[in-house]
This record gives structure tokens, sequence and C-alpha cells, in this order.
């Protein structure tokens, strides 16, 4: 009789525990303000540089307590600019951009970028509190991407600041690319181009 009442109190115990365990928290999400949002480009050839900007059109941001823990946001390729120059010059880059030499925005209207992880860490010399890696797609083509980024949680917003480099050719954009034509001298557009990014997201 001893042995049985024992055996319930553990059972009982044991029930009451898993009564009081709480419940994991939810993710919560945050939608991207694409007005508030910046997407900046920079890109360099032998004989000098461009930089421009390009419009977010829409994103979610996902986090669970301060923690960021996922996002996408999607970049309207079609209003890809070029802001280091004007007239002529300007409207000719910007149409070469939207070529199939290079983005193809008639058949590619939009980039994304979906984050895969997002794990805290450290604050660097820069700032950057977090390492992100997230599948980016350009062109229809994705690719795995990663790098640091500097996070802001609070209750009604989160902010991501990240600055990274893409290389251009893992996305067919081979054009100018020294690594697949030879001899172009000082035609040659480097591989890669950094991007800064400024997600705002709110609740």
């Amino acid at each position: 009789m001893k042995k049985l009442i024992l055996t319930l109190a553990v059972a009982g115990l044991g029930l009451s525990a898993i009564a009081t365990t709480p419940a994991k928290k939810a993710d919560e999400s945050f939608n991207v303000d694409a007005k508030a949002s910046t997407f900046k480009w920079h890109a360099t050839k032998v004989t000098g540089e461009h930089y421009g900007v390009a419009n977010l059109s829409k994103g979610v941001v996902t986090t669970n307590g301060k923690t960021l823990t996922g996002g996408e946001i999607v970049v309207d390729m079609t209003s890809i600019d070029a802001t280091d120059l004007t007239g002529e010059y300007h409207d000719k880059l910007v149409g070469h951009l939207k070529s199939d030499d290079f983005f193809s925005t008639e058949k590619f209207n939009t980039a994304n970028l979906v984050v895969k992880s997002a794990k805290p860490m450290k604050a660097d010399k820069a700032g950057n509190n977090y390492t992100i890696v997230a599948n980016l797609t350009i062109k229809g083509i994705t690719q795995e991407v990663t790098f640091p980024a500097i996070v802001v949680v609070n209750a009604k917003q989160v902010i991501v600041n990240a600055n990274f480099d893409i290389d251009r050719t893992k996305y067919d954009i081979k054009y100018g690319s020294k690594s697949f034509f030879e001899g172009i001298g000082d035609k040659a557009i480097s591989d890669m181009f950094n991007v800064k990014v400024r997600v705002v997201a709110n609740k």
C-alpha cells in the first residue's frame, strides 16, 4: 500500500511539472517599412566606380523576445538607379543595368533575401552584433550568403543594418568580368559589388 501511495505521489509530481512547464514563446512579426528602409549599391571597375540605390518593395522580420530569428526582404529591381551620374550617361548606365547583360529586370523584376539563421555575437569594432546566414536570389538564382549585421530590437520596431559584398558572377552576371573574358584590359568590371542595407520594420 505504501509503495502504491509513493508511486501515485511521484506520478502526481510528474504531471504537475508537465502542467506548469511554460509554453515556448511564439515569434513575433514586424512588417518592413519600405519607405524608411534603404538599399545602396557600389560597384567598381578598372577605370572608376559607380554607385546607386534600389527600393525595397516589402518584407517581414521575426523576433523572439529581443532576439532576431528570421526575415525576408524583397528588392524592386526595376527601381535600380545610379546616383553618381546625370543626364545621358545616367540613362545609359541604368538602361544597361536593367538589360540582360546585368539584372534582366523585365524578366526578373525582384530580388529577395531570406534569412536562414541569425546568431547573436559579441559586438565587433564596427558594432556588428549578429551573424546572418541567408539565401539571396537574383535573376532566379539562389545562393547562400553570410554577413555580419547590426541589429536593434525593441517592442515596436526592429532595425537591421548590414554591409556586405556580393559576387555577381554567381548570379550569371558575367558582363565585363575578367574571370570569364580574357584580354578586356581596362574595360574590366569587378566581380564583387557592395551593398549597404538598412531595414526598418514596425509592429
